[in-house]
């Protein structure tokens, strides 16, 4: 059985076209192939932080394989957060979150979930450490810059919410032999 793609049906013009969704099963996502998905939120772009974070995955060694700015419908919101959907703060943060545009991408690299999360801080500015996004960049929950997938199980699941197969890109990284033994 090849890889599950997700599909979306658009009606343009009279004609039913089919929308691929970026493969959320797709082999290789692994290793120094494995992909996460970073939002720079609302809060995040209209505080001018996006070039400060792109710079800091680029540093670490991370390759971008998808960028886009966008104003998200509150469609995707809902899907993207559908978790959170019975929660009390599910109707402010699907507002927020729709307030502007968000910068969403996708990073590939080794770990580069588990790493991202490191680099992100924790939810609550509060507790993120002094050198983390959170850390250097927010005060309250409420407006913390960036979210970051939590697994690549959830990275695989957003990226194929945000991204189209066509908008993540496979290029050879020249420098990859000088982050990896």
């Amino acid at each position: 059985m090849g890889p599950k793609r997700r599909s979306q049906r658009n009606l343009c013009d009279g004609e039913d076209v089919v929308v691929k969704r970026a493969r959320i099963e797709e082999s290789g996502w692994t290793g120094v192939n494995e992909r996460t998905f970073i939002a720079v939120k609302p809060d995040g772009v209209q505080r001018r932080l996006v070039g400060e974070i792109v710079r800091r995955f680029e540093r670490k060694g991370f390759k971008l394989v998808g960028l886009k700015l966008m104003q998200a419908s509150e469609e995707l919101l809902r899907e993207h957060y559908s978790e959170l959907r019975s929660k009390p703060f599910f109707r402010g943060l699907i507002a927020y979150m729709s307030s502007g545009p968000i910068v969403a991408t996708v990073w590939q690299g080794l770990d580069v979930v588990k790493t991202a999360r490191k680099m992100l801080g924790e939810t609550n500015p509060a507790d993120s450490l002094p050198g983390t996004v959170r850390g250097d960049y927010c005060v309250e929950v409420g407006r913390n810059v960036i979210h970051g997938s939590d697994s690549v199980v959830s990275a695989q699941r957003e990226i194929s919410l945000w991204f189209r197969q066509n908008e993540l890109q496979s290029w050879e990284d020249n420098c990859s032999h000088w982050i990896y033994n």
